[in-house]
């Protein structure tokens, strides 16, 4: 439950005074201090979630918001979402020491660093918060994990695709947000392992550059790409940022019938490289869903309730979760879709 006579924090950044904003409309409804010590914001069970995502205002978070804010609006619970102006994990952490300070029900987090987030994690968990990771595979400090899909899986899919646009042969590079970013470096290892077993006619010539979230970055990084290596004819990204950076690179050279440009990104800032060629595929999940989704797992979790093998959230790409062999609180949905100039105009709205 919210404290109303601690609700300060120190700000760090634009996102935390937004937060800030936020949580002071709802300590206009909170119960006294002397009430009950459950944890639920008032008595009908209506809980206070916060969703900490790697960057606040890019694209993909303010899709995620959309999902997080829908769930809030279909249950009657408290929930709103932040994170840094940047990707920062030190500010990421900062964050969420706010939000254990202010003692909300459930904290659902898209790490920035998985390793960087454990030890505030933990000590959010040991004061009773509820904890639900999103592309955090390996998180330790959780009750529950829920990935869109296997990620290997979706590695080995994307490297099929990018060789397929390569003719199977080639020098390629590979982007990933950070090296901390968990899901991109396991989508990208097993795509590379998946390459060289595959596709020996490929060469993985500069491997994993860090754009951290960041799509001018990633402008920046593959126009040097080009000049290093006058023979690459492929880049597969991770980021949302990647694929859009990229193909303007791409196209300002006039390379896009050269250099395939392939990767996890959205139609509102990708569709336009998929109109001109510059890019030849996007795969994404819906970030609107996987906010929902993790909302309602911290509601689950919440109340008690287990979650299993075969478990129906009721959200496309989550109507029948995979567990892990390895990790009982890990499950996977089934949720990518793939976008190209032939479909992109189904997809329009993402």
């Amino acid at each position: 439950m919210l404290n109303r006579s601690r609700f300060t924090m120190k700000e760090s950044a634009m996102s935390v005074i937004r937060w800030l904003g936020l949580a002071g409309l709802m300590c206009l409804t909170l119960v006294p201090l002397g009430c009950s010590p459950d944890r639920a914001a008032d008595g009908n069970n209506r809980y206070v979630i916060a969703t900490v995502v790697k960057v606040d205002g890019i694209a993909w978070f303010e899709t995620m918001r959309e999902g997080v804010e829908a769930f809030g609006k279909d249950t009657g619970h408290r929930v709103f979402v932040l994170g840094p102006a940047k990707a920062d994990a030190a500010e990421q952490v900062q964050i969420i020491e706010g939000l254990i300070a202010q003692q909300v029900d459930a904290i659902c987090v898209v790490p920035f660093s998985v390793e960087a987030v454990e030890p505030v994690l933990r000590r959010a968990r040991e004061r009773g918060i509820v904890v639900i990771s999103h592309e955090a595979s390996s998180q330790q400090n959780a009750d529950l994990i829920i990935e869109p899909f296997e990620n290997a899986e979706y590695g080995r899919h994307l490297m099929d695709e990018l060789a397929r646009y390569m003719g199977e042969k080639g020098e390629y590079a590979t982007f990933v947000g950070s090296l901390t970013s968990k899901s991109h470096n396991e989508w990208v290892d097993a795509a590379v392992a998946h390459q060289k077993e595959a596709y020996p006619g490929m060469v993985n010539v500069a491997a994993k550059i860090e754009d951290y979230d960041d799509q001018n970055l990633a402008y920046e990084k593959t126009r040097e790409l080009i000049t290093t290596y006058p023979n690459l004819t492929g880049i597969l990204g991770s980021a949302m940022s990647t694929v859009p950076g990229a193909a303007l690179a791409v196209e300002e050279r006039g390379l896009q019938d050269r250099i395939q440009v392939v990767g996890t990104s959205l139609v509102s800032v990708s569709g336009p490289y998929l109109k001109s060629g510059a890019a030849k595929l996007i795969s994404f999940w819906d970030p609107a869903d996987a906010g929902y989704a993790m909302n309602k797992l911290a509601v689950m979790q919440l109340e008690g309730k287990t979650v299993q093998e075969g478990a129906d959230l009721g959200i496309d790409g989550y109507r029948e979760l995979a567990g892990s062999p390895d990790r009982p609180n890990l499950f996977y949905g089934s949720a990518w879709m793939d976008v190209t100039k032939d479909n992109l105009a189904q997809f329009e709205t993402k």
